[in-house]
Order: structure tokens, then sequence, then C-alpha cells
């Protein structure tokens, strides 16, 4: 080798290196301690920190412009071998997006009821297809967009504090940020169930519902973060190891059998259905005390969302993550031109009187014609990844 290519090389690597520095410069300097998402650099990883504490690191548009960026930039970094995701406060990983803000905008026409689910279900299609270990400490409330800030990752673990929803039938939406993708995977039947129902999992039966990778004591996750931090040159296969040893000190719950267990061939057998109101006659013939609370519950959802869900996680289910998020971009716009989501965020979120009024009532009245023209393509509109 010549010595003039020797030192051009150099010089490439210097500012190589010097573009990263930069970067991080740069980055750190637009992350100050109260800023809504603080992005940092920590051994050898990546730190995205929701710091929402206040509320429950719910994601808004800002955020999701923050992290999107900076995960593409850790992925080219060789010196970046792993992103850690957490949420700042001792309450939530992440309660949800921004849904009050949605709602405003879709209200009026605003942009941030296309902008927000694009963007985040851009966000959310990155992770998924992310190089590198993602490490998700889902420590507390994890739902809706903090559920598609953590399920895509490789590695989810959840400690004795999570507490697990997709509540979004209660709100007139669907279980989007990927649910159609990751729902209809979980076993037998349970994925459809929390998707309909919005049954919230606690604990260690996140991990054992499938949604979480590993269990750890909430008390350690300081200690499992510093270890993964200070690793050399990880692999996924050194990150799985220190995730597995963390878990093998962690015993709380370690006997108790799966909050669902005894209910398991209820829910495969009932929910195994053809439609909604199948689901529901399967229910009421059955007439146990299982089977009438399931439909209490249902009768409280809007039966425009029961529906959209049915059928997203039946088609989801031979999907790729990508034809997920497209499919759940056409959903999204169709429930911001509808009526129940803004009646149900309203009587959820902000009178709280939890008497939403859908329209229409009845299942019966949700057409075939109208699940078509949700399901439609957008055209130029619609997602692109």
């Amino acid at each position: 080798m010549s010595a003039a290519l020797l030192r051009s090389q150099l010089r490439l690597k210097t500012v190589n290196r010097l573009q990263i520095i930069l970067q991080h410069l740069s980055m750190n300097k637009h992350t100050a301690p109260d800023a809504e998402v603080l992005l940092g650099k920590s051994g050898c990883a990546g730190i995205i920190t929701l710091n929402r504490p206040k509320a429950l690191n719910a994601l808004n548009l800002d955020m999701i412009r923050q992290i999107y960026p900076q995960l593409k930039l850790w992925e080219e970094d060789p010196e970046t071998f792993l992103v850690i995701v957490k949420g700042a406060g001792d309450k939530a990983f992440c309660a949800g997006g921004d849904i009050k803000a949605v709602t405003e905008a879709g209200k009026t026409g605003g942009r941030l009821a296309q902008d927000f689910y694009r963007e985040e279900y851009i966000l959310n299609n990155a992770i998924g297809t992310c190089t590198k270990p993602y490490i998700a400490l889902i420590d507390g409330i994890t739902m809706g967009g903090g559920v598609g800030l953590s399920v895509h990752g490789l590695f989810r673990v959840a400690t004795e504090k999570t507490l697990f929803a997709m509540p979004e039938t209660g709100i007139g939406l669907f279980p989007d940020v990927g649910g159609g993708y990751f729902l209809p995977r979980l076993s037998g039947k349970i994925g459809l169930y929390i998707a309909l129902t919005g049954f919230r999992l606690k604990g260690r039966d996140v991990q054992k519902a499938g949604l979480a990778t590993h269990f750890v004591k909430s008390e350690k996750i300081a200690s499992l973060e510093k270890d993964l931090v200070t690793l050399k040159c990880p692999s996924n296969d050194d990150v799985a190891d220190v995730l597995a040893t963390y878990q093998k000190k962690s015993d709380t719950d370690q006997d108790k059998p799966f909050v669902l267990a005894e209910h398991l061939d209820k829910i495969n057998s009932l929910f195994a259905a053809n439609s909604v109101e199948e689901i529901f006659e399967n229910l009421k013939r059955d007439g146990s005390p299982f089977a009438t609370q399931q439909l209490h519950a249902l009768t409280k959802m809007s039966p425009t969302s029961l529906k959209i869900t049915f059928r997203q996680l039946n088609e989801g289910s031979s999907m790729t993550l990508q034809e997920v998020l497209t499919m759940e971009y056409r959903l999204s716009q169709a429930c911001m031109r509808g009526h129940d989501f803004y009646e149900g965020v309203r009587a959820v979120l902000i009178d709280r009187d939890q008497s939403p009024k859908w329209k229409p009532e009845r299942l019966e009245e949700v057409t075939d014609d109208y699940l078509d023209n949700c399901f439609k393509s957008l055209g130029s509109s619609d997602l692109k990844l």
C-alpha cells in the first residue's frame, strides 16, 4: 500500500470519527435535562429515555421526530453496539400516544392526525428492522404507543411493575403500532382476546403471554443497564446472556400460574370464530362466569372498533410487519374520518364519564362495505416504508 493511499485512508477514518463525535455532541446539546426525550451515549449503548413522567411518558410527535433519526444514526455508528429505551420516573415506560392532541387536530383537519400516525409507524418499523440489539426496559405502564416502542425490538424486559394493555377498542380506535402483526402471532387466541377486550397483563404474565422476552426485578434494572453498557463489542448472544443471568436472579411470582391459564381453553374455543357476532354468540351460549364477564366487557367497546380489529388481526396474521403498518395507517385515517374515536376519547380521557355513545350502536349496523372502505388504499397518501 502506498504512503499516499495510507494517508488518504487515515484522513477518511479521522473525518468519519469527527462526524460521529459531532453527531453525539449535537445530540447531547439538544437533550437538556428537561427535554421530553433524552438521547445519549453510555459505553457501548445508545440510550433513549422517554422524559415526560408527569404525563406517564406519553409519546408525542416531537419525541418521535427526535428518536427516529437518532436510532438511524446509532444503527450506522460503528461504536454503538446496542440501543436501550426506557421511561423516566417510577410509574410508566410509556402509557401511549398523545391522543388528546391528535383528537384536536382530527376535529379541525390539522395535519397532526396524519403526521403522528405516519411517523409513529415509520419509527415502529425502524425498531422492528433495527440491525443492532434493541432492548426495551418496560418497567411500568406500557400501553398503545409504548407497546409500539418496545414490542418490535429484539429484547423486551418486563418487571413486576409492568402493566401491559392495548385498550384501543374502548376509545373507538384499534390496537395499532403493529398490533395486527404481533397479536395474532401470540399463542392460540390470546392476541385476539387482548385486542378485543383490552385485557391488562401484569408483571411476569407479560412474559408468559409472549410479549416480553425476559423478566427482571425492578430493583435490578439499573444494575442490568450498567452491565449492558459496559459490554465490549457485544453480539445479540452477549446481550441475551446478560439478560438471562438477571432473569435467573429474579424469582418474583416465578411459580405463580399464568393469569389466563385456567381460561385458555375457553379463550381458544370461544374466540375461534369467523366474525365478532359469532364470538358474541359463543359467549352467550357458553354462559359461564368467565364468558359472561367477557360479553359484558365487549358490549362496552365500539362496535366499529371491534369489527375493524377482528379483520385487522385476521389479515395481519399472514402479512409482514411493513404490510401490517401500511394497513394500519389506512385504518388510522378511517378512524380520523369517523365518529367513534372522538367520542371514545371524550368519554374516557376528557369528560371521563365512561359513557360513550357509539355510532352505530350495534355490531350488525357496521357493514362490510364500510369496513372495506376503511381498509382501502389511500393511493398517493398511503404509508411508504
